[in-house]
């Protein structure tokens, strides 16, 4: 049995920003354990290897088959390993909307408005650019422009221009309205994932313990109070105790799986499972939120965008070595390299729908390869009205929880997505885009809403932003209260995105770690 002040839970974008910053304090004894391994790989270090990472750098979930797809089963990957899905993500430096955290506010979450989420999002940022009133220079997450982006993408935007549609050099600025280039996490011309900004440079402290290939099989709670975990590792069955507390950081996915595993949450579920109720709680897996997307493609008769040909495949192969030697060049691409916000109404007191251009043909998620040469183009809906479920299949620490996002299941989801496809189509016909000569892979007549419905529900699916199901909020009912403490078990706090009220107006990496910046201060008052 190992001692420790504190437990964290997970080596994601969250989990490693508590872990960084709670083990800044040499009389804290802090102990980070995460399921994967250090993702210390090459693969995972250079952003065009994105398709390439390793089946080991990740959980391949599925969700259960959705009505609101025609039945189909949705694709969820998830990172494993320490920076977590931040090692394995566009690298897209997105906040969302300041209305969303002013929204938190008023729905209960008191403390959480923009204002007073700023000062932690500037904490944690060390943008290039340079501080400003929105923006910090000197935090350990890397935030750079993007310097070798593809001709078709700034096409793209140039595109986006000719329909009067704003330009938007900063969505972090003072307006997250417009298109242009994202801000990406990297340094040097690699991957900035959290786990680089926070743990690896608190490696050598003598006060910090990282446990890789962990699995945390429960929470021990013991008279209302967490005082450890149970993990397997290497083969053998470990407690390691916290005198402190336990911070749970594992994702909107195994965060409610590890709750539930632990006796915490719905006591129907737990019973059904065979799985001794510690404390009911039943919003634990409940508000599932994601961002659903859908996706068109473009073969073109130019070769500037991505693809498979000789040239293209001899330009690969100057790339690679052009970044092995100097970290520049088209292997610095996040692949999603342009992109904007958009609102079907006017209004709206935020963007409800935001783009991703990506130089090359995806299809399923990327696990399909298509020949020749081209771009996608992505619309998501950002607010979504369709609530799901995270639920256990059974009493296995080893095997997924079950996820139903319940894509689609509000009509006004629906709305909004063919509004948003049917701007993302006038983008991709107009010049210059349009002078790369792009045909569409699938011809869909966008004026009849019958055709479009039926091909979003035959096609869209997630864009990997799970959110919600440890909800914070002021009520009894909320999973977690303001402080991220968990309602009805003490020495417990949940940080991540699963604590979310609402999905964000964009991606989810830079506001998880913020959440995780909050945490660490949260923790550490609780602990004086």
């Amino acid at each position: 049995m190992e001692n420790f002040d504190i437990i964290v839970i997970g080596g994601g974008s969250a989990g490693s920003a508590v872990a960084g910053r709670l083990s800044a304090d040499q009389r804290r004894r802090v102990c980070l354990i995460e399921a994967g391994g250090h993702n210390d790989v090459m693969a995972v270090k250079t952003p065009g290897l994105l398709p390439f990472i390793p089946a080991s750098s990740k959980y391949d979930f599925d969700t259960v088959p959705q009505p609101g797809l025609k039945g189909r089963v949705g694709y969820q990957p998830r990172g494993r390993g320490l920076g977590g899905s931040s090692a394995i993500n566009a690298m897209l430096y997105i906040r969302g909307n300041g209305w969303d955290y002013d929204q938190w506010e008023q729905l209960g979450a008191d403390g959480w408005s923009f204002a007073d989420c700023l000062p932690y999002f500037k904490r944690a940022e060390g943008n290039e650019r340079g501080a400003d009133a929105l923006h910090g220079a000197d935090g350990p997450l890397h935030v750079m422009d993007q310097h070798w982006p593809n001709g078709a993408s700034r096409a793209f935007v140039e595109a986006a221009a000719a329909l009067q549609l704003p330009r938007n050099a900063d969505f972090n600025g003072p307006s997250q309205d417009g298109f242009g280039l994202y801000q990406v996490t990297q340094k040097g011309g690699e991957r900035w994932s959290a786990a680089r900004a926070y743990v690896e440079p608190a490696r050598q402290r003598p006060n910090l313990a990282v446990k890789t290939g962990a699995v945390v099989e429960r929470i021990i709670v013991e008279g209302g109070r967490a005082t450890g975990v149970e993990i397997s590792q290497g083969g053998q069955r470990l407690r390691v105790q916290a005198a402190g507390g336990v911070v749970l950081s594992a994702g909107a996915f195994n965060s409610p799986q590890i709750l539930m595993l632990s006796g915490i949450g719905p006591s129907e579920h737990l019973a059904d499972k065979g799985i001794a109720t510690v404390h009911n709680l039943p919003a634990v897996g409940a508000d599932l939120q994601d961002h659903i997307d859908y996706v068109v493609s473009y073969r073109t008769r130019s070769n500037i965008p991505f693809g498979t040909s000789l040239g293209g495949s001899w330009r690969m192969a100057r790339a690679f070595i052009q970044h092995r030697w100097n970290r520049t060049g088209m292997l610095t691409t996040p692949f999603a390299e342009a992109g904007g916000f958009w609102r079907t109404r006017p209004d709206l007191p935020a963007p409800d729908v935001q783009y991703h251009f990506i130089p090359a043909m995806l299809e399923d998620h990327g696990r399909s390869q298509v020949k020749g040469h081209g771009y996608s183009s992505h619309v998501c809906v950002l607010r979504p009205e369709s609530r799901g479920s995270v639920q256990l299949n059974d009493a296995n620490p080893l095997s997924p929880p079950r996820i139903d996002p319940g894509f689609l299941s509000d009509r006004r989801d629906v709305d909004v997505l063919m509004a948003g496809a049917r701007m993302m189509q006038r983008i991709c016909t107009a010049p210059p885009l349009s002078d790369l000569g792009g045909e569409p892979l699938r011809c869909v007549d966008l004026a009849d809403d019958a055709a479009l419905e039926a091909e979003i529900r035959n096609r869209a699916d997630t864009v990997y932003h799970p959110v919600g199901t440890c909800r914070m909020g002021g009520d009894a009912d909320a999973v977690v209260n303001p402080q991220l403490a968990l309602n009805g078990v003490a020495g417990l706090w949940v940080a991540d995105a699963s604590i979310m009220p609402r999905l964000v107006s964009g991606n989810t990496n830079a506001p998880s770690i913020m959440i995780g910046e909050r945490a660490a201060d949260f923790v550490a008052a609780a602990l004086k």
